[in-house]
């Protein structure tokens, strides 16, 4: 009857994803395809909006640069990347490649460098990565302790001398959020200096005081090896 259609439509959408749309600069929004099933990483984080809306400002020049997202989920940093024309590789687990590959689709007239998904495990090889990406983007990658240890490996394995990486990340105040924030930081320093990208250099609306975009570069080699 009439009555189900209304519910059994909503459960349909729901299985399908949902949009959200992202608003560009100059031109039309982004469309994400966001999951409601399957745990993180399928829809699209405020860190990652933070991020991506920075990215925009023109802080770093991204034109004609090799970039590579971390944990992309749905991509939408990436694609933001893409449209103010890097060359992007968006990498995550196997189970995230076709919502990545559905919002690169979507978006891919948008795009003025280059956009491709592809497996990157943490703490895994990375040859086919290689030469090291001039950036390295990741929104709100660290809420594992498991993955702390293959984060940073992955990280030293990809940076270069001249990779900068931005990382940014909603600060938590729950449970073992802070502990496992401080671990990594901790674990970071020891090969890779940091600085706070300081707020009023974010963009005018899509900040927050507890998201932080962090610069992260490989600490220079001094003295004899």
């Amino acid at each position: 009857g009439e009555g189900e259609a209304g519910p059994r439509r909503l459960r349909a959408a729901a299985m399908a994803g949902f949009v959200r749309e992202l608003e560009r600069r100059a031109g039309p929004a982004l469309r994400l395809e966001q999951r409601a099933a399957g745990g993180v990483g399928c829809v699209v984080w405020d860190a990652a909006l933070v991020l991506a809306k920075f990215l925009e400002t023109g802080a770093c020049p991204l034109a004609r640069r090799h970039v590579l997202e971390l944990g992309a989920g749905t991509g939408a940093v990436g694609i933001m990347a893409a449209t103010l024309g890097a060359n992007v590789t968006v990498t995550d687990l196997e189970e995230l490649q076709e919502l990545m590959m559905v919002n690169i689709e979507n978006n891919k007239h948008l795009v003025t460098g280059s956009v491709r998904a592809k497996v990157l495990k943490w703490g895994e090889d990375v040859t086919e990565f290689q030469p090291p990406p001039d950036y390295i983007l990741m929104a709100d990658c660290i809420y594992y302790e498991e993955s702390l240890e293959p984060l940073l490996k992955t990280l030293k394995d990809l940076t270069g001398p001249d990779t900068c990486v931005l990382c940014c990340y909603e600060q938590r105040t729950m449970g073992k959020n802070p502990e496992i924030e401080r671990k990594y930081f901790e674990l970071l320093q020891r090969d890779f200096e940091l600085e706070k990208i300081p707020l009023d250099r974010h963009d005018e609306e899509y900040r927050s005081e507890d998201i932080h975009i962090v610069s992260i570069h490989r600490k220079r080699a001094v003295g004899p090896q």
